[in-house]
């Protein structure tokens, strides 16, 4: 074993910053077997000084993050404080300097991955990531090594665990959004602002990163079609439960059926209680993959959190230190396919329409007129109502977000559709 230890700048120590460093304190011997050399903690870059930090030695604690990462004896440096700037410059620098990066940063990934994994292999440096996407759970690696081999064809998974344990609380007690979001807020597993992850824009960044990696391809965030969760009803639920189903906020990854495009889309969706992806419960989160010779594989653990998140960087602190004991770099960016990504109005899946519509004969025929003028198919229609009212719910066979659209606009101009309750696609069959 070698006994220079390799250095480590750590940007950030927060939640997930103060749990890489006490990992590589107590695990130290560990990490030195596995390496094959210690590795050393050499700086630690924050906003607060003055604040205590349990287990990190007050001098190694800097506010210049842009000096600790040009100081020239740095090996590795851990990027945990998220945001773009100055996360983006830092992570150059660092290139610059001659380290390389392990980052837990989605939304720059999302946004800029290409450019930082061009400037990672101008300068022969690694660039890893996988704590950005599912915390814990092993997945990064898993797409662009294990599978490496193979043909993905779809990734459709529950990426933050945020939305999903309020959609577990809705489902599991009849809880209005509003209701279950306070106990997420209450249970410290939604933020004071829940904004990032309700509307679905921490998902969407997963999803980006996601389907660039599986599919080979340059996917930036502002490709991912994006629709958040705060409309989903306790009614949304009933009629879930009605068709053997339950709601999910599913970011959903799609190699077209020609193979000439992909698509990638983050949103609330029903999906059949059979389904692998139906049983993750509280905040937990699980992808499913779908390839040509593997098959179906899913993917199921804790999604976020210090420690989960903590171990997912320091399997990416071992890969990058490996790697550079032995002077080699690991897979970089491949987007050799450079694949289009579609729009969503070309995007096909099933749906489910509510309907408010007038009790009185001929409602019905006149809907159904709707849908097939636009070319979507009707599987089923359930029908109820009392006193001149009624509502109807319309599940189609697979159509295009396009057609929907136009049927949609066309149903509101019916005098007999008083308004349209509720729209939700249907996936996982």
């Amino acid at each position: 074993m070698r006994t220079r230890p390799l250095k480590v700048a750590l940007l950030g120590c927060g939640v997930v910053g103060s749990e890489v460093a006490r990992i590589m304190t107590t695990h130290a011997d560990d990490l030195a077997a596995r390496i094959g050399a210690p590795v050393e903690l050499a700086g630690v870059a924050v906003r607060r000084p003055s604040k205590v930090r349990e287990g990190i030695d007050p001098e190694l604690v800097t506010t210049d993050a842009t000096a600790l990462v040009k100081r020239g004896d740095i090996d590795v440096v851990v990027e945990v404080i998220g945001g773009i700037e100055p996360a983006r410059s830092l992570i150059t620098t660092a290139f610059e300097h001659g380290a390389s990066v392990v980052s837990a940063n989605k939304a720059l990934l999302a946004q800029d991955g290409a450019a930082l994994h061009a400037a990672a292999e101008a300068h022969n440096r690694d660039l890893y990531y996988e704590a950005a996407v599912a915390g814990a759970i092993p997945l990064v690696r898993p797409l662009r090594e294990s599978l490496a081999g193979d043909k993905i064809n779809r990734v459709m998974g529950i990426v933050n665990g945020t939305t999903n344990f309020i959609l577990d609380k809705m489902d599991s007690t009849g809880a209005g959004y509003q209701e279950a979001l306070d106990e997420a807020t209450a249970l410290g597993y939604a933020e004071a602002d829940p904004t990032a992850d309700v509307e679905a824009f921490d998902a969407a960044a997963k999803a980006a990163i996601l389907a660039g990696i599986a599919f080979h391809t340059r996917v930036r965030l502002d490709d991912v079609y994006r629709e958040g969760m705060t409309e989903v009803t306790a009614a949304d639920f009933a009629s879930a439960k009605e068709m053997g189903c339950t709601i999910k906020l599913l970011a959903i990854c799609e190699r077209a059926a020609d193979g000439g495009s992909v698509t990638a889309r983050v949103h609330p969706a029903m999906i059949p209680l059979s389904h692998p992806l139906a049983s993750v419960r509280g905040a937990y989160n699980a992808v499913f993959v779908e390839s040509d010779a593997a098959g179906q594989l899913m993917f199921y653990g804790p999604g976020a959190g210090g420690a989960p998140t903590a171990s997912a960087v320091l399997g990416d602190l071992v890969a990058v230190c490996r790697n550079k004991l032995s002077g080699a770099t690991g897979p970089g960016d491949s987007a050799y396919t450079q694949l289009p990504v579609s729009p969503m109005g070309e995007v096909v899946t099933r749906y489910h329409i509510s309907l408010d519509v007038a009790d009185k004969p001929g409602v019905l025929a006149q809907v159904a007129t709707v849908f097939a003028e636009h070319g979507v198919s009707i599987d089923t229609v359930r029908q109820q109502g009392k006193d001149g009212e009624a509502s109807l719910v319309v599940v189609t066979h697979r159509a295009s977000d396009a057609s929907l659209n136009g049927t949609v606009e066309a149903l509101r101009s019916l005098d007999t559709v008083r308004g349209v309750a509720s729209i939700m696609r249907v996936e996982g069959e």
